[in-house]
């Protein structure tokens, strides 16, 4: 993935968090009790290709990878309870901002507050960029010396202050986000959530896949790639990919037999995959 999709990811996902693209997200029916005391503007600006949240329970800590206005992370607010907790982790500062504003609202209509939101990238879940931007604000960078130096409180704040702590979370749960991270960081990002999950944790992650690989020029199509379609992974590769890390029981609880895009004879379509780190 090249420098210009990366940028048209980020801008097209900034204008989603303002004004709906339906051509972002999958139609999907979600349990409608849930969705009464979630604001207009986080459920018009949603998008996903699934609803991992079915499968958060009752006191559980719940990690939303790419979690966008925060849709998922309000229904699993309401499903854990007010001894569970919930926290979204999106890079795209429109979206968190949209997300921020619904928090309190949501808390009052609940009775209880559960819900926060992190700004980082899903496949550096050790990296807090709300506290990497605080630095470089009052440490500009301007010489090699000031480089090493942020290098320096990078490395620090990875391990001392990580934006998801080791063996934390009880669930990992992700909507149609992780075929927006480059190919050559997948592998990152599924080593991030085992690392994040607790013994016996699981992740339930619904996501686009594809029947055959992408061709490169597919990939290098910005609105291919933004769209989630491009930068989807094989079906199986999927599986192989989740084995490497060390997740076991692997199941593919929902697989859509009807494909939602078919580009140049690839099909693309919706997963929901289960699995846990043993």
């Amino acid at each position: 993935m090249n420098i210009e999709v990366t940028e048209t990811v980020k801008d097209r996902y900034s204008s989603g968090a303002a004004k709906r693209e339906a051509e972002l997200c999958c139609p999907i029916d979600y349990d409608p009790k849930y969705l009464v005391v979630i604001p207009a503007d986080v459920i018009e600006r949603d998008y996903g290709c699934g609803d991992p949240s079915q499968y958060v329970g009752e006191g559980e800590t719940v990690l939303d990878l790419g979690s966008g206005t925060g849709k998922i992370c309000f229904i699993a607010s309401q499903i854990v309870g007010v001894e569970g907790r919930v926290i979204g982790v999106d890079m795209t500062e429109d979206m968190i901002a949209v997300a921020n504003a619904a928090a309190p609202l949501v808390a009052e209509r609940i009775g209880y507050a559960n819900v926060e939101f992190r700004r980082g990238e899903i496949q550096d879940l050790r990296t807090d960029l709300d506290l990497l931007d605080a630095y470089v604000r009052e440490n500009p960078v301007s010489s090699a010396e000031d480089y090493q130096a942020l290098q320096s409180q990078m490395a620090r704040a990875r391990d001392t202050e990580p934006l998801v702590a080791d063996d934390s979370v009880d669930v990992v749960v992700s909507n149609c986000v992780l075929n927006l991270v480059d190919d050559s960081l997948k592998r990152d990002l599924f080593a991030e959530m085992f690392r994040v999950l607790k013994r016996g944790g699981r992740i339930a992650i619904s996501d686009i896949v594809s029947d055959e690989p992408s061709p490169q020029h597919l990939k290098d199509d910005p609105e291919l790639w933004s769209g989630c379609v491009s930068g989807a992974l094989v079906e199986q590769e999927f599986v192989e990919l989740l084995e490497e890390i060390g997740f076991h029981g692997i199941t593919i609880d929902k697989w859509d037999d009807d494909p939602w895009r078919v580009v140049e004879g690839i099909e693309y379509r919706s997963m929901t995959i289960l699995a846990w780190k043993g």
